[in-house]
């Protein structure tokens, strides 16, 4: 579960890489994000305003809190949402993770603790549809990490996706990678007139709040679709490696034998 050099390409090179020591922050806090990701998402995190918010829905063990916690502004609100119910823990991981799902919930803590961040963090364990009623106000920049299945996925999307504020930004991990995903992003974003593609880190995908309109909403279409090769290429991966073929699945360039993030 710890981050690996899992396969993929930074669709926006602009990004910075992860100072080192957010990264040594990290340090031992499982969860399937890449340091690519991590620079990605700290990026964006520090470009809020102080009095703005930031939302993640699905943490797991509080590696990608971490980073938006140590790099936001103070003054900066962050709201963490994930049940830790045991269910959409993980890859392959949907349901009857009850007893794991508690403890992860205890590291997620521990791990916020020893980084220094539990005061700046308000966490909910809700279901992020019914933690909507709990969190007032636009959001600036929104994380989501939550359920893989389309149905939830989507709902993130539209619910949570709308309240992201005029300019604000918008991050799905597992993008192009998680067939329920990519569903839901298909169905909500693809198309969409006021959400530009930016770009992805590995299955991190980065979405702007702004009007797209006329050829540039063709152009944003066809970025998007442009990412459907290296979609299907991630599943031909997962495939391979459920029937334990790591090995084959490094003839498409894949390195380990963990799930593509």
């Amino acid at each position: 579960m710890h981050a690996s050099a899992a396969t993929g390409d930074v669709g926006d090179p602009t990004h910075p890489t992860a100072p080192s020591d957010l990264l040594g922050a990290l340090e031992g806090v499982e969860g399937w994000f890449s340091p690519d990701q991590v620079a990605r998402l700290a990026a964006r995190a520090a470009a809020v305003q102080r009095g703005g918010r930031i939302v993640e829905i699905g943490s797991f063990r509080g590696r990608s809190t971490i980073a938006i916690a140590r790099s936001a502004p103070p003054g900066v609100e962050i709201v963490a949402i994930d049940p830790h119910a045991g269910n959409d823990r993980g890859p392959q991981e949907l349901d009857g993770f009850a007893d794991a799902a508690a403890e992860d919930h205890d590291i997620f803590l521990a791990n916020l603790e020893r980084a220094g961040v539990q005061d700046r963090v308000t966490w909910l364990r809700r279901f992020s549809l019914e933690a909507l009623a709990d969190v007032a106000g636009p959001v600036d920049l929104l994380h989501i990490d939550g359920a893989h299945r389309f149905r939830p996925a989507r709902n993130d999307l539209r619910n949570w996706g709308g309240r992201v504020a005029p300019g604000g930004s918008m991050l799905v991990h597992d993008a192009f990678s998680s067939v329920g995903v990519t569903a839901a992003i298909g169905a909500e974003l693809l198309l969409s007139r006021r959400w530009r593609y930016v770009g992805r880190s590995r299955s991190l995908a980065e979405y702007r709040r702004e009007p797209v309109i006329g050829r540039a909403h063709v152009r944003n279409v066809a970025r998007q679709l442009a990412e459907l090769p290296w979609f299907a290429r991630n599943l031909a991966v997962k495939a391979l490696l459920a029937v334990r073929l790591g090995r084959v699945a490094r003839a498409l360039g894949h390195d380990g034998e963990t799930w593509p993030y």
